[in-house]
């Protein structure tokens, strides 16, 4: 893997994580989620 691939792959996993931080300070979201997780029992 060439440092530029590397480079890429870090930079998708940190967006991924800010982006799920984002999302978790919603509270509307965080009761979405678990009513849907909820549903499937």
């Amino acid at each position: 893997m060439t440092l530029w691939q590397r480079a890429l792959a870090w930079a998708a996993a940190a967006t991924a994580l800010l982006a799920t931080f984002a999302l978790y300070q919603r509270p509307d979201f965080l009761v979405s989620m678990a009513d849907r997780l909820w549903s499937c029992f």
